[in-house]
């Protein structure tokens, strides 16, 4: 159903991302959007988005996974972050009982020794960082006070400025690793020009990036993501029992899952594919000596939803942000 659509990017605004936007009905479409990157729909979801984004990265990165602090340039309320920060370090716990890690191709395949504590042989476990140039602090803290290997900045960062102590901002205990950069859900957000200027300073300050799209400009989304309007109408009651604020935008005057339905088409219609993508890199002006690129798809959603991801690694990159 991953049928591409023969048009450009389109670069149309999303009602999320408007100012005068009610910022309650923001944080109702936000926590509507982090519960989904955690939910698997009966039958029609082989696994929840965020764990696809976990096998993906442990996948391409193997072993040296551990070698890295990944930071989120673009985490708004939280969302997937720390979904992925637990399926990642729950494979260590998985790997001490002798299992292996699972793959994205569906195989299995051993993710290097084991320390007597479950991580990995190579750094032990695997700190996440979340960012964001508007930061969202209650939801950090609360998501953060669950793990000990997720953490947040609580100032301000520009993804096409970023600081160069981020790590010792974020107060990880694993500052000597190498900064690998996560756009979730995010990077379709950002004008050619903007997403330029954020390519090149993540080539130049970072040993990693991944940019991961739940969604192509492809029918199979659009349809995908048409289908969110019933899901949200028969399920939000019981998901979402207590909240009385997102409830009644949902099921009185249904705007939660008309805001996410138009703003999921239009995400279809501005996400770049692979060679697009890889266009921006040659016109950003950073060195791409050294480094590697892998993109590829995953099923999400049996109705045709796709996670689309771009992965760049650099070869024997340098240990933190110069």
């Amino acid at each position: 159903m991953a049928i591409p659509l023969p048009i450009p990017p389109l670069r149309l605004f999303e009602i999320d991302d408007q100012s005068w936007f009610p910022a309650p009905l923001r944080a109702s479409v936000q926590a509507v959007l982090t519960f989904l990157w955690g939910y698997k729909a009966p039958i029609l979801q082989p696994a929840p988005p965020a764990s696809l984004v976990a096998r993906t990265l442990q996948s391409v990165l193997g072993p040296s996974i551990t070698d890295y602090t990944f930071v989120d340039f673009c985490s708004g309320a939280g969302g997937p972050t720390p979904y992925i920060e637990r399926e990642v370090n729950k494979a260590f716990n998985k790997l001490n009982d002798g299992g292996n890690i699972l793959l994205r191709n569906g195989h299995t395949g051993a993710n290097g020794p084991v320390n007597g504590d479950g991580s990995g042989g190579r750094g032990g476990r695997v700190d996440f960082v979340m960012t964001d140039i508007h930061p969202h602090l209650p939801e950090w803290v609360r998501a953060s006070n669950k793990s000990n290997d997720l953490h947040y900045v609580p100032s301000p960062v520009d993804a096409a400025n970023a600081p160069h102590d981020l790590l010792s901002m974020a107060g990880t205990q694993e500052q000597d690793k190498k900064i690998f950069r996560l756009f979730s859900l995010a990077f379709h957000h950002f004008p050619n020009p903007l997403a330029t200027r954020i390519l090149h300073n993540t080539l130049t300050h970072s040993s990693g990036f991944a940019i991961f799209e739940l969604q192509g400009r492809d029918l199979g989304s659009i349809i995908t993501i048409l289908g969110m309007f019933p899901l949200l109408w028969a399920g939000s009651w019981w998901w979402f029992w207590g909240d009385w604020g997102l409830l009644f935008w949902t099921y009185v005057v249904p705007v939660v899952p008309f805001v996410l339905v138009f703003d999921g088409v239009i995400s279809c219609l501005r996400t770049r594919r692979e060679g697009e993508v890889l266009g921006l890199i040659r016109e950003c002006g950073a060195s791409m000596e050294g480094w590697r690129f892998e993109t590829g798809r995953e099923v999400h959603t049996r109705t045709g939803g796709t996670m689309n991801y771009f992965i760049g690694i650099k070869e024997g990159g340098g240990k933190k942000m110069q």
